[in-house]
């Protein structure tokens, strides 16, 4: 198992990352303001312009910590990266079922059976847990279609093309009941559709956000197994995207993403005065509140859950690098089937 490690946010503005002896020294403006000791991080994640000095980043190439640029709005821009690990084996063989149409379907398909279940499973917890605020039969009824669906994904899928049409299907149903999921400050947040690049609603934003966190941690923790982070099964070759990573994060957007949001929201830990609107009409959190996010996003990482295939106990952090290691398992032939993390 390996060992759950610290990531490193760095959101100060005009900040300079530079390697001093066996820590990150953040600069601004020629001026020390803060030392991080690098032995017990896994990767740094620089929001926003900033520098970061030749040796710090062949020190973080050495060590194997990803150190990766988003823009301020939290979106991807590079990384850097040494020579690529992992066994060949693996990665040959990963390239051969990515080639398969249906070799990648057997992957696929689990993936997005956990996507469903999970999926059906937070709507499960609402209904339980908050009967008497919600339209309880719109509830339970959403709760019986994706049932159905999961049927469909196991059952009567024949293709990439018909698994696509399934969860479509099963991501309208959820999405359509998420008002109901929002019982504070719905004044503010509501859903009427999902809006990226940009989002147009402060609820977008936050799940924009959220998906990209997750996204850069499923490519990481694939990377770390000796999967290549870009060659997917659902998702198909596209010139700089994460293909697997995406694959692998649709089962775990209801557990570690949507339900965080949801958390967010409804105990007031982000309000609507944390967002701003900017001339094309991007909704974007402000820079206060992106801390709070990640704050809030690293102390979620920390909380345990049960591991259904593993019947462990395991961080929430934890759960992108299991998943990456079951599915090199798989790909070995040391697993008859991938599973996928299923809530309970």
């Amino acid at each position: 198992m390996k060992k759950l490690l610290n990531v490193l946010y760095v959101t100060i503005p005009n900040s300079y990352l530079a390697l001093k002896g066996e820590n990150i020294n953040v600069l601004q403006e020629g001026n020390s303001i803060g030392r991080v000791p690098l032995h017990n991080l896994e990767g740094i994640c620089a929001f926003g312009y900033q520098g970061v000095s030749p040796a710090l980043m062949e020190k973080c190439v050495n060590d194997g910590i990803g150190l990766v640029f988003f823009t301020k709005q939290g979106r991807f821009q590079a990384k850097v990266s040494g020579p690529v690990n992992g066994n060949v084996t693996l990665r040959k063989t990963q390239y051969r079922y990515s080639d398969d149409e249906d070799k990648s379907l057997e992957i696929a398909k689990m993936m997005i059976l956990g996507k469903v279940y999970n999926a059906r499973k937070n709507m499960e917890r609402l209904k339980r847990d908050h009967a008497l605020r919600i339209n309880y039969d719109n509830i339970g009824s959403t709760i019986e279609r994706l049932k159905v669906l999961e049927q469909d994904v196991l059952y009567h899928t024949n293709d990439l093309e018909s698994l696509r049409g399934f969860e479509g299907q099963a991501a309208t149903i959820y999405f359509s009941q998420w008002n109901e999921w929002i019982l504070n400050q719905k004044e503010a947040f509501f859903y009427r559709e999902r809006t990226r690049r940009p989002p147009l609603d402060p609820l977008n934003a936050l799940l924009s956000f959220a998906y990209t966190l997750l996204t850069r941690e499923c490519a990481s923790a694939l990377e770390g197994v000796g999967l290549d982070s870009y060659v997917g099964f659902l998702h198909r070759d596209r010139p700089g995207r994460v293909s697997l990573a995406l694959d692998l994060m649709e089962e775990l957007r209801p557990v570690l993403a949507d339900r965080f949001v949801i958390k967010l929201i409804n105990q007031k830990q982000i309000k609507k005065n944390d967002f701003h609107v900017q001339e094309n009409s991007a909704v974007i959190l402000k820079e206060d509140a992106l801390k709070k996010f990640i704050k809030y996003w690293q102390e979620e990482k920390e909380k345990t859950v049960q591991h259904p295939f593993l019947k462990l106990k395991v961080k929430k952090g934890l759960l992108p690098h299991v998943q990456s290691l079951l599915l090199a398992r798989f790909l070995r032939g040391d697993l008859d089937t991938y599973p996928p993390y299923l809530m309970r």
